[in-house]
Order: C-alpha cells, then structure tokens, then sequence
C-alpha cells in the first residue's frame, strides 16, 4: 500500500473488493458544473470519463482501529469523474463523485458531514460469482421503488493494468474532491495498492439513468460502456480532509 504523508491521519481503513467499473466518454460540458474549485477536469488521450462503479466495503474500520457494528460490511455504486490539481511541484489526479449510494442511513450522514459528499442510502443487493476462468458481478439499488442494476461478465486471466493505459488511468487516482455547501473545496488522500483487473465481455447499467444522477447521464448510462472491467481490490486507508479553497 502507498505509504501516506506523516501528517496524514487515517480517517476510515477498509477492503474494496469485487469492483465493477463501466466507463463512459462524455462531453466535458456535462461535467463542468460539477468540479470543484481549485481542480480542473482530467483527460485520458484528450477525451473525458464517467465511470459508474459498484463495489464491496469490507471490514470497514473509523480511524484504522474502531469496527463499525451492523456497518463494517456493505455495498455502494458511485458515478465519478476525474480531476486534477497542481500542488506545488506535484500533480494531483484525483475522483469527483456525481453521486454515492449506501444501504445505511448512518453511512451516508457520515460521508456528507465529514467530506461533503453527495451520498444517498437506498436498499441495495449484490451478486458476485467467480467460476474458473469467469468473473461475473452485479449490484442493484432500489430508486423510487424500482430497482437499477450494474453488471459486467469478464473472463480470462488478470492483469496489472498497462502503464499509461485507460485502465491505470481510471484505477489510479489517489485523492478525492468535494464541494461542500458553503463553495469549499475539500481533497483527501485515499491510498491503497494497485489492482489486478478482468476484462469485460458483456457489462451494462439498467434504470432511469436521469432519475438517478441527474439530466444527461440517462442518456450517456444507456448505451453500451466504452469500457468495462472488474478489479479484484485491496485493503484501502482513507484520510482526513482538508479546506483547499
């Protein structure tokens, strides 16, 4: 795991595993009203990404050593996008999330009041299944009494992701941005090693994709991913905030 910078204290310690990962081309108007001051959008060979992505927290501790009881273990989807930031000499590439979903009320209150993000609880179930050489997931969220799914088959042997590919691109961004109420942007380190990934032969999201994260997105989340691949996880540390602006 990256080791974090000596003044960085752990805010939450947990596993991500089984993380499906359907990525989208979009117009960067789309995205615009969503980044955060002080951060610009980030592109893989000139284009901008979405990515819909569902996963599983697993042993989910606060401040690296307190188990949360009933919520240590638990799904969430997420749409993000990627930023970037200069910090001195040191470019920061970085994840803005247009939505997260939870099960738990308590998990969402948590995320809004620490990082400002924009997180929403709904019932939410998973499929994970993993026969030889095939790795199929799904995670489905219930909106409006209707449920939304997320899925993608891979098959094959894994991969670290190629450098400079769009793999590595949308695996590896280590910190987080956020806009909070009062305008602030907020940045926080997420740290963990990097992750064996599944090509994908069949992937897709089903729902109202504008219900869901807003007007434009149903239309974008409707077709067909430009990519899609499942990524084994790792054990992850996520840190404490700060105000950059």
């Amino acid at each position: 795991m990256k080791e974090p910078a000596p003044t960085e204290r752990v805010f939450l310690s947990a596993e991500w595993r089984d993380l499906t990962m359907l990525n989208y081309e979009v117009d960067p108007r789309l995205l615009s009203p969503y980044v955060p001051p002080g951060t610009e959008l980030d592109f893989f060979g000139g284009k901008t990404f979405v990515s819909l992505v569902g996963f599983r927290f697993l042993r989910t501790r606060l401040f690296g050593i307190l188990p949360i009881p009933f919520h240590s273990n638990f799904d969430e989807v997420n749409l993000r996008f990627y930023v970037r930031r200069q910090e001195g000499a040191t470019l920061r590439r970085g994840v803005v999330f247009i939505r997260e979903i939870v099960p738990r009320r308590a998990i969402a209150g948590v995320a809004q009041l620490v990082y400002g993000e924009n997180y929403t609880h709904h019932a939410m179930r998973h499929s994970i299944n993993k026969d030889g050489a095939c790795y199929s997931a799904e995670y489905e969220w219930q909106f409006e009494r209707r449920w939304c799914r997320l899925y993608a088959l891979a098959t094959g042997i894994p991969a670290t992701p190629l450098e400079g590919g769009l793999e590595q691109f949308i695996t590896e961004h280590y910190w987080g941005y956020s806009r909070k109420r009062d305008g602030v942007c907020v940045e926080y380190h997420v740290s963990h090693d990097p992750w064996l990934v599944w090509t994908a032969t069949t992937a897709g999201f089903e729902g109202d994709g504008d219900a869901v994260y807003g007007s434009g997105f149903g239309r974008v989340l409707a077709r067909e991913p430009d990519s899609a691949f499942i990524a084994d996880g790792s054990p992850v540390q996520v840190f404490m905030g700060r105000r950059i602006s």
